[in-house]
C-alpha cells in the first residue's frame, strides 16, 4: 500500500471515531434515551431503544459506504436535505449548549461579551463550507 492510502485509511478511521464519540457523548451526557423512555412511559423497553439507535447508526454507516441509489425526485430530496441539515444542526447545537462549549471557547479566544458573533461565525462557516462541498465535490 502506498503512504497515501494509509493516510486516507487513518483519516477515515479517525473521523469515524470522532463522530462516534460525539454521538455517544450526546446520548450519554444529555441522557437522551432514558429521557425518551421516561416521556413515553416505556421504561421497560429501554434496551429496545438502545438497540434501535445502534441499528440505525449501523444502517446509516452502511448506506454511506454503499452509496445507494433511491431514484427519488429532486423535489422530494430538497425538503429531505433541508430537514436533515436542520436535524444535524440542532443535534450539534444541543450538544455544544449542554457542554457550555461556546462560553468556554469565547473566553479562550478573548471574545467574552461577544458570543453572538462567535455563533454567527460558526453558522456562516458551516453554510459556506456546505455550499463549497456541494459545488466542488458534488457538481465537479
Amino acid at each position: 500500500m502506498t503512504i497515501k492510502i494509509v493516510i486516507i485509511i487513518f483519516l477515515g478511521f479517525a473521523s469515524g471515531l470522532a463522530v462516534g464519540s460525539g454521538f455517544v457523548a450526546f446520548l450519554t451526557v444529555l441522557g437522551i434515551i432514558p429521557r425518551l423512555t421516561q416521556l413515553s412511559k416505556t421504561m421497560k423497553m429501554i434496551q429496545s431503544y438502545e438497540w434501535a439507535v445502534v441499528i440505525g447508526a449501523l444502517t446509516g454507516v452502511l448506506a454511506s459506504l454503499r452509496d445507494p441509489n433511491l431514484n427519488l425526485s429532486p423535489y422530494l430530496l430538497i425538503p429531505l436535505g433541508l430537514t436533515g441539515g436542520v436535524y444535524i444542526g440542532m443535534l450539534a447545537a444541543g450538544l455544544s449548549e449542554a457542554l457550555n462549549v461556546f462560553p468556554i471557547l469565547a473566553k479562550r479566544i478573548r471574545l467574552d461579551g461577544k458570543i453572538m458573533i462567535l455563533i454567527m461565525a460558526i453558522v456562516f462557516g458551516k453554510i459556506f463550507g456546505s455550499i463549497f462541498q456541494w459545488l466542488y465535490f458534488v457538481h465537479h
